[in-house]
């Protein structure tokens, strides 16, 4: 994150708790300003961009937030939308769900609203991601590879992320799916970045102080 970035990432190893005390959930809307967030969630990277933008909206109200609003955004075209960036521009937080990290990137990459994702980063907004989401996080990112083996370079393909960490490639469901070696061979072919391997229902907070 660059010296004028004011806004926090929290970077979900997936499968984060929905039904309990919801830790990483609340703390990312404490970020988001509490009871005073206002909250976008954009379901690109799912199938089912209704049915999840209906359960976080449901589940971020029930936690306290202000205001929640689904960016449906299935194509660039509606990356492009006055609308979506008049929304983006509202929002305190950003949360990234699941899915294909590389349909999101695909989508989302190059377009206005990338644009804005940044620009809200660099004001003070905070930008979660959970699975593709948090592999969507970095510069470079894993698109998709071998569970359960050992490292070698034929095991995972990499592809341009959205940016906002630089010099660190990020992977989810890590304990879970056995994805060590994946990883191992993604900072191989890459010795210059950084691997994080995250464990679900587990987060990563960057924030611009490096805490």
């Amino acid at each position: 994150m660059g010296d004028k970035v004011k806004g926090t990432l929290v970077i979900i190893g997936g499968a984060e708790d929905k039904d309990g005390p919801c830790e990483i959930l609340r703390r990312f809307l404490l970020l988001a300003g509490g009871e005073e967030a206002r909250l976008a969630v954009i379901t690109t990277a799912t199938e089912s961009p209704q049915k999840v933008g209906r359960e976080y909206s449901r589940l971020f109200y029930r936690l306290g937030a202000a205001d929640v609003f689904h960016l449906d955004v299935p194509d660039r075209a509606a990356a492009c939308s006055e609308d979506a960036l008049r929304l983006l521009d509202k929002a305190t937080g950003v949360f990234l769900t699941g899915g294909d990290q590389l349909r999101l990137t695909s989508i989302l990459g190059g377009t206005p609203l990338a644009g804005a994702l940044h620009a809200a980063l660099a004001r003070g907004a905070v930008i979660a991601g959970t699975s593709a989401g948090a592999s969507a996080m970095s510069a470079t990112m894993i698109v998709e590879g071998a569970d359960e083996s050992a490292p070698r370079r034929s095991i995972i393909n990499m592809a341009p992320g959205l940016g906002f960490l630089q010099e660190v490639v990020v992977d989810q469901h890590f304990a879970q799916r056995g994805r060590i070696g994946r990883l191992l061979a993604a900072i191989a072919e890459n010795p210059f970045i950084l691997g994080f391997g995250l464990d679900e229902d587990t987060a990563l907070i960057c924030d611009p102080a490096g805490q």
